[in-house]
């Protein structure tokens, strides 16, 4: 962490390897609904070391360990954020309640007790919002935003606001079902007209965690929401959304060279195949962990070599 942390805003380079997945992870990878057993729990902790063993590999391969960072639960990854912490690196927790449509915290009002036993560098949250979807369910969000937002300036906490804008109905009928359309020509207004919103309900993020735009122009303008109002110092990051690698370098390539963009969060694109081989056998624990290093030091170094 080369800044302040009493400043807003974040504008190091941030080259984040995230694997805080839970509801998504026990479910599709182990096939784990509702509350894992104690067995089940360190099973996917241990997957989730196989990942750590990874970013610590690919570090180890030449690349700016001041830039690279893990975002991770506590549920699963406690022991990794220990090992992370440890070694020095950048740690980022989330402590959103996994896999809903409207935000709420993962340890109701206890959140301030687990972001402080950690002390991570950063907290996350991950709020899908859609200025145009339920009016209610936005409010509800917003109320508990702007209370963790308040607290993390009151403790001297950088804040990474990771936003998903999901279409609606009506949205995605005026496209005519494609998504892709929809990314490209609505997502991006959406996106700006959310974080006007939050900013004027006191939400103030340092860093925004945003999924690809398809062209540079969509992430200047994106950009210019976030830095608006004497937030010239807030940084944007670029998600990856479990989309393919020749997506997600296109994602990297459109705002690489945007001022303001200072790096990326991607991670089932770099972590889920190496362990679904793993987990059929095909590969060992060590060979998962350095394939997870071969894809994420792919991106830092595409990242680093794409930037003017």
């Amino acid at each position: 962490m080369g800044q302040s942390s009493k400043e807003l805003g974040y504008s190091d380079q941030l080259l984040i390897l995230p694997f805080d997945h839970r509801g998504s992870f026990q479910s599709k990878m182990f096939g784990i609904t509702g509350t894992p057993t104690a067995e089940e729990t360190k099973t996917i902790s241990s997957y989730k070391s196989v990942i750590y063993d990874g970013f610590e590999k690919a570090v180890a391969s030449g690349l700016p360990k001041e830039m690279m960072g893990i975002l991770v639960d506590e549920q699963f990854g406690e022991d990794v954020i220990r090992r992370a912490k440890e070694g020095g690196f950048t740690v980022c927790i989330c402590c959103e309640k996994s896999g809903l449509n409207e935000f709420d915290f993962e340890y109701g009002a206890d959140y301030p007790k687990h972001i402080e036993k950690f002390d991570p560098d950063f907290v996350k949250v991950l709020v899908r919002m859609n200025v145009e979807d339920d009016a209610e369910a936005n409010k509800r969000s917003v109320k508990r935003l702007t209370e963790l937002s308040q607290y993390l300036r009151k403790t001297n906490r950088k804040f990474i606001f990771e936003l998903l804008v999901p279409p609606t109905e009506a949205q995605l009928a005026k496209c005519k079902g494609d998504t892709e359309t929809y990314d490209c020509d609505i997502r991006p207004g959406l996106t700006i007209a959310a974080i006007k919103m939050l900013q004027d309900n006191d939400v103030e993020a340092d860093v925004w965690k945003l999924e690809g735009m398809e062209r540079e122009a969509d992430y200047e303008a994106v950009v210019a929401a976030t830095q608006e109002g004497g937030r010239d110092k807030v940084g944007t990051i670029v998600l990856g959304r479990g989309a393919n690698d020749e997506k997600v370098r296109h994602w990297l390539k459109e705002g690489v060279n945007v001022d303001g963009v200072i790096g990326f969060a991607v991670g089932r694109t770099v972590f889920w195949n190496p362990l679904k081989e793993m987990q059929e056998g095909k590969i060992s624990k060590e060979e998962a962990a350095s394939k997870i290093a071969d894809i994420y030091g792919g991106f830092c170094r595409f990242w680093l070599e794409s930037r003017n």
